[in-house]
This record gives structure tokens, C-alpha cells and sequence, in this order.
């Protein structure tokens, strides 16, 4: 029942996408990446962050504030920045609730993120396509399937991370961050609705 509780979170945040409901395939548990930085594991919900940290409304390739890629459902609900129960569609952050996780074998994967959130270099939903492409130039360009309702994307990719930007050819629509794999599996295979 895993993978139906991946795929309520994912199409909670998509709720104006219309696609056939698809779960994102398992796989092997990834590793947080090396280098991570402590400040952001150790820091309280709320705290200011620590120097050359992000600030609370920037999402990067290692998480959110004192959330990182990799974490357990467990620990997030230990440090108090995972509701203690699932909503209807699966998990939500207590702060900020414009971030939803997704989890894998209980190990987090992939943050959807909202506005005012944005990426270090500024990109959130509502950013034009081409200040996306300007920022991160080598971004792989997806196409949605034809005759579907999903938005087309751009893939930032650095290392075993990526950015996920769903647009619709003039704005992004929503931000996704995480490891490269999941958000590539999340593009090709599509996400459904509650």
C-alpha cells in the first residue's frame, strides 16, 4: 500500500493536472549525498538559517531548511516538521505547508514546492520558462505525452539531483526537487489525482 500513498501525495499537489493515476515505481533506498550540511539537519523549525545556509523559502538540491533528501518519515516526525498523521492524500510539512513530501520505503525523495518557495536562483511557479532555461542552461527539455493534460518540463540535473520544473510553455506551474531518478520516473510516468 505504499505506492498508493506516493501517488495520493503526488496528486494532491497536482490537483489541476487530469492523468491517468500512475504510482512512482520503488526502487533502491538512495543515500543522502555527501558533504550534507549539518546546520540544516540540526537547526529547529523556525531558525533563523545559519550562514551561507538557505533561507526558509529557498528549496536546493539537499532538502529545505532542516529537511533533507534521504530523511525517514520517523525523523521528520521526531523534529516536528512532518504532520504527525497523513492527510487525505498522503504527508504534509508543518512548515512551510506550501512543501509536500514524497516519501519511498519511508525515505524522503522528492519536495513539491509552491510559491513563495523558490529555487537559489529564484525560480518558483509564475517564473518564465525563459529565465529558467537562462538559469539553468544545460536542463533537459521534456515533452508531456501527446493528447494528455500534463505540462511539459525541464530537468536540472547535478549529480544524483535535479530540479523537476513542470511549465506550461510560458511559466512554470510547479517546482519539484529531489533525486534526479525519482523526478525523471515522476515526469515519464505521469501522476494521478486522488
Amino acid at each position: 500500500m505504499r505506492v498508493l500513498r506516493i501517488v495520493r501525495v503526488v496528486a494532491l499537489l497536482v490537483a489541476v493536472v487530469v492523468a491517468g493515476c500512475h504510482a512512482l515505481p520503488t526502487g533502491p533506498t538512495p543515500s543522502p549525498p555527501p558533504g550534507t550540511t549539518p546546520d540544516r539537519a540540526t537547526a529547529p523549525a523556525g531558525a533563523p538559517p545559519a550562514a551561507g545556509a538557505p533561507g526558509a523559502d529557498v528549496i536546493d538540491l539537499n532538502g529545505l531548511r532542516n529537511i533533507e533528501f534521504g530523511d525517514t518519515e520517523q525523523e521528520l516526525r521526531r523534529r516536528g516538521v512532518l504532520h504527525p498523521e497523513e492527510a487525505r492524500c498522503g504527508h504534509s510539512l508543518t512548515d512551510p505547508s506550501t512543501v509536500s513530501p514524497v516519501f519511498d520505503k519511508d525515505r524522503l525523495v522528492l519536495l513539491w514546492a509552491s510559491p513563495a518557495v523558490r529555487t537559489p536562483e529564484g525560480v518558483t511557479a509564475g517564473t518564465p520558462v525563459n529565465q529558467v532555461r537562462a538559469s539553468y542552461p544545460a536542463a533537459t527539455r521534456l515533452t508531456a505525452p501527446p493528447g494528455t493534460y500534463r505540462f511539459d518540463g525541464l530537468l536540472a540535473r547535478d549529480g544524483d539531483r535535479a530540479y523537476l520544473f513542470l511549465h506550461d510553455g510560458r511559466t512554470v506551474r510547479k517546482t519539484v526537487a529531489g533525486y534526479a531518478d525519482y523526478a525523471r520516473r515522476l515526469f515519464d510516468e505521469g501522476f494521478g489525482t486522488c
